[in-house]
């Protein structure tokens, strides 16, 4: 009996089918769940990259690297190496996910945290200056690209740019570049006269989702902690974030990818990708959905006040999103949990690509 393939739900219409994609960071955790959507929908996908950070990742467990057209190793902050996978490959949509992504380290690699996020971005901006046939640039940054006085109001994309760790101004340093790499080489009002590129910056929130194994991320510490019978140790059990499955974000940014094709000069800036009100949480209650949905653990409260500093609150404003794309969050914070904790249960024993297609279906449906 011959099988036929079921085919994905496609929400962008047929738009990235045969599309030239270049994704940067495709081993990280966003990075790879984005490269396995858009292989779904038919994009030829380059993936440029470090190694992933373990053999657990969702990038290495899914196999999506010898999946899609090109899987590239190479380091963002080598602009020469980045011009030259740009001029071979001549990408039409680049997603630019690649970064140093933790506030802590950040902490230990200052510098390094600054070259990979904020060079290693002009790089990537200076490789689409350099490739006629981009036409769609998506940055991402982060939502604590803002200068966070823990305000109880989420922040607009109109608020300052900052932050107190390097990380977080890394982030916020990103955005200026962003901005004047827009100003000065891709003005919309020089489209179509001296430039053919599109160029906005995408903000989320705190991401999460099957396949995330970083340090100091709550999700990845309360799995390992489970799986190996240990109690979970909370460091900062109220601070409060805007928490979102990574299908959500990934969402949003494919959504503006195509009006921005469609309309090259109506969406060339920043966008907030964030959860709902509800979705805002304490660490300490994402960490007992965890418990919750695995069904055993035990948390513990091991906050440190000679930590180093992490902000307690945060929050994301999206009407802009939902008005002006008609993006809005599509699962609650109940559901998300169900889906982030069913990835972790499942996947030693079946096969991680099929399990990641089968949670986008659930989100879509």
């Amino acid at each position: 009996m011959i099988q036929i393939k079921k085919t994905m739900i496609d929400i962008f219409n047929n738009f990235y089918k045969g599309k030239r994609v270049l994704v940067t960071g495709l081993t990280g955790f966003k990075g790879s769940w984005l490269s396995i959507w858009l292989h779904e929908l038919g994009a030829e996908v380059v993936g440029v990259a470090l190694d992933p950070f373990s053999e657990h990742d969702n990038f290495v467990l899914s196999g999506i690297g010898s999946k899609i057209k090109a899987d590239i190793r190479a380091d963002i902050r080598d602009g020469q190496k980045m011009k030259e996978i740009f001029a071979e490959y001549q990408p039409e949509i680049v997603f630019h996910l690649a970064a140093q992504p933790l506030v802590r380290l950040s902490y230990e690699i200052p510098v390094e945290t600054y070259e990979t996020n904020v060079m290693g971005t002009i790089n990537i901006m200076e490789a689409i200056r350099a490739t006629k046939s981009v036409k769609v640039g998506v940055m991402i940054t982060t939502d604590k690209c803002y200068d966070n006085s823990e305000q109880l109001e989420g922040y607009v994309e109109t608020d300052p740019f900052g932050g107190y760790d390097p990380y977080s101004s890394s982030k916020g340093a990103c955005e200026v570049a962003i901005q004047s790499w827009r100003r000065s080489f891709f003005n919309p009002v020089d489209y179509g006269k001296k430039h053919t590129v599109s160029l906005a910056s995408v903000r989320a929130g705190n991401v999460i989702g099957g396949g995330d194994w970083a340090k100091d991320r709550i999700i990845p510490d309360c799995i390992r902690a489970l799986e190996d019978g240990r109690v979970i140790d909370i460091r900062s059990p109220k601070a409060v974030r805007p928490w979102e499955h990574v299908l959500e974000p990934l969402s949003g940014y494919m959504l503006l990818a195509q009006k921005m094709w469609n309309d090259p000069t109506g969406y060339c800036e920043g966008w907030n990708f964030g959860p709902e009100a509800e979705g805002v949480s304490t660490v300490w209650e994402v960490a007992t959905e965890v418990i919750k949905n695995y069904g055993s653990g035990e948390l513990k409260d091991s906050s440190d006040p000679n930590a180093v500093h992490e902000a307690n609150l945060l929050m994301l404003n999206i009407n802009k999103a939902k008005i002006r794309l008609g993006w809005k969050p599509r699962m609650n914070m109940q559901k998300c949990m169900e889906l982030v904790v069913d990835w972790y249960k499942r996947y030693k024993s079946e096969n991680v690509y099929a399990l990641c297609v089968e949670e986008i279906e659930k989100f879509l449906a």
